[in-house]
């Protein structure tokens, strides 16, 4: 349901008239059905529903019907960029084409105060029979601009997307990218009070990108709000300062965009320390027939004071240590290390020997801690898992235990790039 200005609703409280809310987004419920046939059906029904006025809004779904958006509510404020963020199916388009009219909710209510303009699938609604000028004076008539304002802003429209050259020729002569290019500078060029743009930060080139970015940044100052979907985590950091957590059709979480994307990374790549092995992991005993003369006997992490950790940090001084006791001399006992991940297909992460990097120990009968240690600790915040090997030389296994699950930690943003990179900002005079 979409409310103008001087409307209110029974689900929306009436706004006061020095409120900078320009979007306010209540309780929105959106279904769909899985199957053509059945969803034609039920559409006959809801239109002959509209006609007679006896359509309800029900909660409860038909046959094969599932909730694509479930009592979703946010505000948007004047000036301001929020972020939505979820993996793919959680709601997030579909959330944007009802706040720009696309598509009705089936419960709840959308209230706008000012224009809005959609960037949602660039140059779409282009026809490719016509010319690439004659598709700017319908799509930003289209978006509430008179045939006046489209003149004067024309040449900055075909200025911004760098399009002179072809801006005579028909549509379906253009690429993919220089169509986005045109609908993305028709409709940051109609003076919008409220943008929505969804996964539309990445046309063109690195420059052409950038330039996108910075007239964002410039209507953001003038007071232009923004409804941002990206699964960008720098787009989000970088525009945004709160954020909405779409989570298959419900919010999981609301606030500061930072808070609520380090709760949308612990999820998408699971740093959950519950799925860890206790630390410490103490092995049960061996019995001697079954020892090879050095039994491992527990599995911990220690930090740099050497004290006990739960879980290590990213870019922090750590050890991986393996207790053992052995039951006879043994004259070059070594470390393996081979860290996994299980969110990529357990793909090996890191592997490290202690015989390859030409270490070895001599020991006799006794209790040790075999230690690796990290001055910076490369993994990045996830899950991972480990087998660790105590051999003799390189070859021969004395014991070992493998799938040790464990979690890595981070107080910083560190979800771009594939290991921490230890690093110091420097400024000199040339």
């Amino acid at each position: 349901m979409m409310i103008s200005e001087d409307q209110t609703s029974p689900l929306l409280a009436p706004e006061q008239p020095e409120s900078d809310v320009v979007l306010s987004v209540q309780g929105i419920s959106k279904k769909f059905c899985r199957s053509l046939r059945r969803s034609l059906f039920y559409g006959i029904q809801d239109i002959a529903g509209e006609l007679t006025g006896s359509r309800r809004q029900s909660t409860k779904l038909r046959s094969q019907e599932f909730w694509a958006l479930d009592d979703v509510s946010f505000d948007l404020h004047r000036g301001e960029a929020i972020g939505l963020i979820g993996v793919n199916g959680s709601g997030k388009t579909t959330l944007l084409r009802i706040i720009s009219g696309l598509i009705k909710p089936d419960r709840g209510c959308v209230k706008i105060r000012g224009q809005i303009a959609p960037l949602i699938a660039l140059g779409a609604g282009f026809s490719p029979v016509l010319t690439g000028r004659e598709n700017v004076y319908a799509n930003m008539s289209i978006l509430g601009l008179t045939k006046k304002q489209i003149d004067d802003r024309f040449e900055e429209v075909v200025d911004f997307a760098e399009l002179w050259d072809a801006i005579d020729a028909p549509v379906q002569s253009y690429s993919s990218g220089m169509a986005a290019r045109l609908g993305f500078a028709c409709a940051i060029h109609t003076d919008p009070d409220i943008l929505l743009i969804d996964e539309v930060l990445a046309v063109g080139d690195a420059r052409f990108r950038s330039k996108c970015e910075r007239r964002l940044a410039d209507l953001l100052k003038q007071g232009t709000s923004f409804v941002l979907v990206s699964h960008s985590f720098q787009n989000i950091l970088n525009s945004c300062t709160s954020a909405v957590y779409l989570s298959k059709g419900r919010v999981l979480m609301v606030g500061n965009a930072r808070d609520v994307m380090n709760e949308y990374e612990k999820d998408l790549f699971s740093v959950r320390t519950d799925e860890s092995t206790p630390v410490p992991f103490v092995l049960p005993p061996k019995p001697p027939e079954a020892s090879t003369g050095l039994d491992l006997l527990s599995i911990y992490f220690k930090n740099a004071d050497g004290k006990m950790v739960e879980s290590p940090r990213s870019g922090e001084p750590t050890y991986i240590c393996a207790h053992c006791r052995a039951h006879r001399k043994i004259n070059q006992i070594s470390l393996f290390i081979a860290i996994y991940q299980p969110a990529r297909d357990n793909s090996l992460a890191l592997h490290v020997s202690s015989a390859y990097d030409e270490e070895s120990f001599e020991i006799a009968p006794g209790e040790y801690e075999l230690r690796a240690y990290f001055p910076y600790l490369g993994l990045l915040p996830g899950s991972y898992s480990f087998n660790i090997y105590l051999k003799d030389g390189s070859i021969y296994v004395l014991d070992l235990y493998e799938s040790f699950k464990f979690t890595v930690q981070g107080q910083e943003k560190m979800n771009r790039g594939l290991f921490y990179q230890p690093r110091e900002w420097q400024i000199a005079e040339p």
